[in-house]
């Protein structure tokens, strides 16, 4: 077992050294001095291996997984005061932040060097506010598709030397193949390099250590942060929040960053995945008991750039249990299930919002007592689009949905 971060550096902080790919001749002499007093140095072993040898200083380098790792290095050197290294800024995708969320801003002394984005921007000529950063150390490559639009350029911090192939696959199956993509590698090294080509040409080996710069081309059907995505961009067996209603909910629910939404009977997950298509730090759990559908929400989630939504497979309400308390709650089916709602409502937080949808009288009634009893707000929502009608066009209308909304305010329902 991991032992237990129980006790921090004599001096109260651990220090953390940014690098760059030059290594120790590229740092201050000040900073220099701090590396060659410590006791004990933590990093990598490539990190490690950057620092010139110092008679008597013991060097670790981190195990996987990370975090166990790091946790037990700092906890069986908590009085030698160590020092970790990190690659460029500490705080771009690197170990400060996890030491930061492990002991706190104050705990932790950060000393940076040039960050890889820095680099790459300067590299390519690009202003920091015209480009996006997607990091996938440690994640899912499919967050860079949330980022898709035709004309934007996007900045991708590498997990290793596999992913601007896995990149390239991307951008080709989502409609993106003549994104141009630059792979700088060894950035601020004698040996840096670049490499260039389409994501649908792509085929260079790139060394593990690079930064990925896309200038996208392609499809914009997912392009829009804006609620109400086409109802074609999902895999679905029917069992979708049609757009024009997915918006309505989307307005009410109102995604703000930081945010968890319970995504309650999820079928394919369309409420959800743009919940948090809204804002990279907004977070989804979808509830769905049909094992296939709750399948679907996960390929939808990934497909459209938002890898990291949540499902949980059961039925509400005894599948919500234990999960964490929600900013917002949306009911897309099944809000008859004996207590659901008074379950949601008894999650929520203060400022909490709550949608329900419902196609039947049954489900109209509930809804309608509800509101009675909380307040909140009841709409009935009729959509109708234009269709063939024989050699003319009439209506096509689909079924009318009753949606009861509501923010709580402080513990009760407003």
């Amino acid at each position: 077992m991991t032992p237990a971060l129980t006790s921090q550096p004599a001096d109260g902080r651990v220090v953390v050294i940014g690098l760059g790919a030059d290594g120790w001749t590229g740092l201050p002499v000040p900073v220099q001095r701090r590396l060659t007093d410590a006791s004990v140095v933590l990093g990598s072993e490539r990190q490690l291996a950057l620092l010139p040898p110092v008679e008597g200083q013991r060097r670790e380098a981190w195990g996987r997984p990370f975090v166990e790792s790091l946790q037990g290095l700092l906890a069986t050197h908590a009085a030698s005061a160590p020092v970790v290294l990190a690659s460029g800024d500490p705080l771009v995708s690197g170990v400060a932040g996890t030491l930061v969320r492990l002991l706190g801003p104050e705990s932790v002394e950060v000393v940076p060097a040039v960050s890889s984005v820095a680099l790459a921007r300067a590299r390519m000529g690009w202003p920091e506010e015209t480009c996006a950063v997607v990091t996938v150390v440690g994640r899912r490559v499919e967050r860079v598709l949330r980022e898709l639009a035709p004309g934007r350029r996007v900045v991708v911090l590498s997990s290793d030397a596999s992913t601007p192939a896995a990149v390239a696959a991307l951008l080709v199956g989502s409609g993106h193949g003549a994104t141009r993509m630059t792979a700088l590698s060894d950035l601020g090294a004698p040996e840096e390099d670049r490499l260039v080509g389409t994501a649908t040409t792509w085929d260079h080996d790139v060394p593990a250590l690079h930064v990925l710069c896309l200038e996208v081309e392609g499809d914009t059907r997912s392009a829009s942060w804006a609620a109400g995505l086409p109802d074609e961009v999902f895999d679905h067996d029917g069992q979708l929040t049609k757009r024009d209603l997915r918006a309505s909910a989307l307005s009410r629910l109102a995604p703000r960053p930081g945010e968890l939404l319970w995504d309650v009977g999820a079928g394919a997950g369309s409420v959800g995945i743009e919940w948090m298509r809204a804002h990279t730090t907004c977070r989804t759990v979808a509830v769905e008991r049909d094992p296939v559908r709750a399948a679907r929400v996960r390929t939808n989630a990934a497909r459209l750039g938002v890898p990291d939504l949540e499902v949980v497979e059961g039925g509400a309400p005894d599948a919500l249990a234990g999960l964490p308390a929600p900013d917002a709650v949306f009911v897309g089916g099944g809000a008859t299930a004996p207590g659901l709602i008074d379950a949601c409502l008894r999650a929520l937080r203060p400022g909490g919002r709550l949608v329900v949808h419902g196609v039947t009288l049954e489900t109209e009634v509930l809804l309608a007592d509800a509101r009675a009893r909380h307040g909140g707000e009841l709409t009935r929502i009729a959509v109708e689009h234009a269709a063939p009608l024989a050699s003319f066009t009439g209506w096509d209308p689909a079924r009318t949905v009753t949606q009861w909304s509501l923010q709580v305010r402080g513990r009760s329902a407003e």
